[in-house]
Parts: structure tokens; sequence; C-alpha cells
């Protein structure tokens, strides 16, 4: 055994010894913490610079002039009307006839759709609903960074965005789009406003015949059924459609060739109150609402106060106004509140002055549509079809006795021949007389009295019968009118046959006549019931913008 000596034996630290280890330690954990820090740091900053150089900014787009100065992509900033940027833009259905390629063009439109595929994007803009036109962006091998932000941006826009885009026109052969012989090369793109990325259908599904969805059901990719509630519970989109934005510039038409007939036969615009004290109507459901303290109601037609027009000696008025009836009808041709083509004037000496003004504005507007709707009727009419409206050169007037006779041969049980018609027989009707005289387009006369308004003039010949009339498009009903009963005597009387109570609003109308009125007559038109009708279409609520039924007061 070795014994070890003291010399051999550790000699202990002392505490200074020890804390200078222990500080030297520390210091050398300090070190590389910092090291590990600063790298930590210098990643996140080259991070930072790589994110900031990648990052495509909001452009505040002020001026053509300073348009060099701005990024060629990016959302714009919110428009708020800051300065007017001399930018002038072009229009879809103007490329192939005002410009030539090689000009350089701005146009705004909707991102109709977008395929971003490797270094190249293909896009298609849409204006006015069915004007379109093809965009493209390949990258650039020169300017490889800028090219990659592009396409970074364009895989960022979203379908239905509202877009600006500058672009260069080039010849090209695009199948697929409204302009079919150039295209653009983008240049610059700006989303103005971006649609949400999930959208409750498309505008291509909108668009599409029931015939083209009901044969795709048997493929392997069938086409969506959209609902109609589903159509108008998202209106504003299912307007975006090419026939149904259509449809509603045809409605518009159809109030210009309105306008324009009536003016050029002499008569003068006028508006009636929506709010008044009584019905307007009998027989038909009424809104009513506070005025305050006392009931009033919302107009269910402006009838009393054009016939208090024609008193006034305002001898040939129209108006084109709301109409609300408070009726629970869920049929397709039925509103609850619709657009009202009225028209009243005074008469020489026989109801048949009011329809040949009548006739030949309907001729006016049936001629214009197919000629100045041209494009508009082509759209629509590829996706619901119809024919174009067939009349006559001189009114095609039906008697109520012929009418009877019609149907009763028809198979239909007619009773007396005093009831109103049902709407299997207004069709059966159509049918008969587009086969006997040619025509879509008629009018039927002499109605039974005691199923038309108390301001009716009865018949001289037949007091079951009155000089009323009802104008058809194709088998339906689209307008009611009649000689007035302008004796105020007559009126009361006819007031008190059908039980009616002479309350203050018709007060003041039997008193208009009492102070002297002429003779005369007039009618009510549906506009949504005209193009329903004109157009096959096979709901009345797809001629109206946002229709008001029973179960839809929204949107």
């Amino acid at each position: 055994m070795r014994w070890m000596s003291t010399q051999d034996a550790p000699t202990e630290k002392t505490e200074e010894e020890k804390a200078a280890i222990k500080a030297a330690r520390e210091a050398r954990k300090a070190e590389k913490e910092q090291q590990k820090a600063e790298k930590k740091a210098k990643k996140a900053a080259e991070a930072a610079a790589r994110e900031e150089a990648e990052r495509i900014h909001e452009v505040n787009y002020l001026s053509y002039e300073e348009q060099d100065n701005y990024e060629p992509f990016g959302d714009m900033t919110r428009t708020m009307s800051r300065s007017r940027t001399g930018r002038e833009f072009a229009l879809v259905d103007e490329l192939e006839t005002k410009y030539k390629p090689g000009d350089k063009v701005w146009l705004r439109g909707r991102l109709d759709s977008i395929r971003v595929k490797g270094g190249s994007c293909f896009l298609v803009l849409r204006q006015d609903s069915f004007n379109t036109v093809q965009a493209c962006f390949f990258k650039d091998k020169e300017n490889p960074e800028f090219s990659k932000k592009m396409i970074k941006y364009l895989k960022s826009l979203t379908v239905e965005s509202v877009v600006d885009l500058e672009g260069t026109l080039t010849e090209s052969e695009v199948r697929s789009c409204s302009v079919k012989s150039v295209e653009l090369q983008i240049g610059r793109i700006h989303s103005v406003t971006k649609a949400a990325s999930i959208l409750p259908f498309s505008v291509e599904d909108a668009s599409r015949s029931e015939a083209e969805v009901d044969a795709s059901q048997e493929t392997d990719r069938p086409f969506p059924r959209l609902g109609q509630e589903l159509r108008l519970d998202n209106r504003w989109m299912d307007l975006r459609a090419p026939a149904n934005n259509a449809i509603m510039r045809v409605q518009s038409m159809i109030c210009q060739l309105f306008r324009e007939s009536l003016y050029s036969q002499g008569f003068i615009e006028i508006h009636t109150p929506k709010l008044i004290a009584g019905e307007s109507e009998s027989g038909a459901g009424v809104f009513t609402t506070d005025y305050f303290g006392t009931t009033a109601c919302l107009a269910q037609s402006p009838q009393l106060y054009k016939q208090m027009a024609i008193s006034s000696d305002l001898t040939r008025v129209f108006e084109i106004g709301p109409v609300f009836r408070a009726e629970k009808s869920h049929t397709r041709r039925h509103l609850c509140e619709f657009t009202g083509l009225d028209l009243e004037m005074a008469i020489t000496d026989h109801y048949m002055e009011t329809l040949e003004v009548i006739h030949n504005m309907f001729k006016h507007i049936f001629t214009n549509l197919e000629s100045r709707m041209a494009k508009e009727l082509v759209v629509i009419r590829e996706q619901y079809a119809s024919e174009p409206c067939t009349f006559t050169d001189e009114p095609c007037v039906i008697h109520w006795p012929e009418a009877m006779e019609i149907l009763e041969s028809e198979g239909f049980d007619i009773g007396d021949g005093m009831g109103d018609l049902s709407g299997a027989m207004e069709l059966a009707l159509g049918r008969v007389i587009k086969e006997k005289y040619g025509t879509d387009f008629f009018m039927l006369d002499k109605y039974p009295m005691e199923i038309r308004p108390f301001y009716t003039m009865p018949d001289p010949e037949d007091p079951k019968s009155s000089n009323s009339y009802d104008i058809f498009i194709r088998g339906q009903e689209i307008c009611s009118g009649a000689q007035r009963c302008h004796d105020p005597d007559l009126v009361t009387e006819l007031l008190k046959e059908k039980g009616i109570e002479a309350g203050e609003g018709l007060e003041s109308y039997i008193e208009s006549f009492r102070h002297g009125v002429p003779p005369h007559a007039g009618a009510g038109i549906g506009l949504e019931r005209v193009v329903f009708l004109y157009l096959g279409l096979d709901n009345v609520r797809k001629a109206s913008m946002f229709p008001r039924d029973p179960n839809r007061c929204t949107p």
C-alpha cells in the first residue's frame, strides 16, 4: 500500500478562484447566447428583408402621369374620391372596332375566370354582364423577380372581383369570349374591390339553361340546379348572369318605348300619390299604415287620380309607378308589389279610341324591342327559349260572347257565362286565338259587369255587360281597362250595388266629376307581366329586380 503524502493531496480552491471560474463559465455561456441571438436576429432580418422584397403593397393610384412611380400590381387603396386619375377606360364591346393591335388600353370589369399555371396566366374580364375579353401574362425571363411577384398577385385575385387592367391589344383567336379577334397582354393590374373567395354560387352556373342542366344530370359531372329561393336570396349575383341582366335591360327599354309612343300620341306623364285615404281598387287586398294617427293605404293603382287628372283638363296622361296588392297569391304570375304602366285619356265617342292608342303603343314596343334590343334578346333566348311576339296590324278585339263559345267548344264548363276566366281558360283562349287569327296579342272586351270594378261604364245595350277589356300576350292577361263611368250619380249607384261605402277617398273623386269631366277610358298594365310573357319566362319573379311576394320582403 502506497501512502499519499500531504504534497500529493489537491489543494482546495479559494473563494476568489471559485468566483473567477464561475464568472468565466457564465461569460462563455453569455457569449454563446449572444452569438445565438445575433444569428437568430440575422436570420429574422434576412427573412423580413425577403418578405418585404416579396410583399405586394397597396397602390395609391392618384394620377396617370405618375403611373410609372406605382407598382404594376397590387390592390388599389380604397376609392374615396381622392383625385381624378386621368385614365381613359375603354369599353370591351368596342375593342374590335375602335382600337387596333398594338394599342394600350385601360379596362375596368369583373374577373370572370382566371387560370394560373407555372409562369403563365389566362383570365377573362367581364363588363356589363355579357361583354368578355381574354387577357394573359407570361413570365419574363429577363425580369424574373417582377414576373414572380406578378404571378403571385394574379394568384391572389378572386373571381367576381372588380379589377382595373392595363394591357396591349394583340391579335388572337378566342372562342370563349365575346371579343374573338384580339386579347390583352397584361402590363398592369389592380383589384379595385375584392370579392369573397367563397360565393353562394357561380355566375356560370346561374347562366345555364334548364335544358343544359337536365342533360348534364346523367353525366359524370352534373351541373348544379340553382333553386329559385337561393337565386332570390342573392339576387345581385343572379342578375350578373348575362340573360338575367339582359332581362332588366329589356324591362328598361319597355318603359322607354311606352313613354315614346304615348308622348308621340299627345300624352303627358304624371305622378300620383301612393299614400291614399282609402282603397283604389275594389276586390284587391290593400296594405295599410299609420298616417299621423289615421289609417292610410298604399295605392293599389293610380286609378282614381288619373281619372281626376282628366277632370283637371289633362286630357291624355300616363304614369309609370309602383302598385301594391296585399294578396296572398303564391302563383308564378303574381307579385305584391309591381310596376304599373298606366294611361288614361278623354274620348270623343267610344272606348275603341283608347284600344287603338294602346294597340299602337304595343306595336311600337314589340317592333322596337326586336330591333333595338337584338343583342340582349339573343342572350336571353339562349337561356330562356322564346319566339318574337306575333301581332296584327289593326287591333284584334274578341268580344265576350265569342270567347265563351270558344271555351265551351274547348270543353270548359262556363256556367251562365258571367264568371271570370281561370288561368286554364285564358291559356286555351290564347291558343285558339293564335290558331284562328295568327296573333299572340289580342284584346277581350265586354266583360260581365259584376266582375269588374265600380268605376266601369256599363254596356248601354246590356246592363249585365260592360265597356271593359283585358289585353293578353300568349294567352295570359297583362292589362285591364275600361271606359270609366264619368257620371257622378251613376258612380254612386254602382258603389251601392257593390256594397262599397263612398268614404273620404272616394268623396273627392266623385266631387271631381260633379264639377264636370269629359268621357274617358284607360288601362293599367303590369310591367313585369309584359316582360315575363313577352320573353316566355316561367316565373314573373325573373322579370322583377327584387320581387315582393307573400313570403319575401328582402333583399
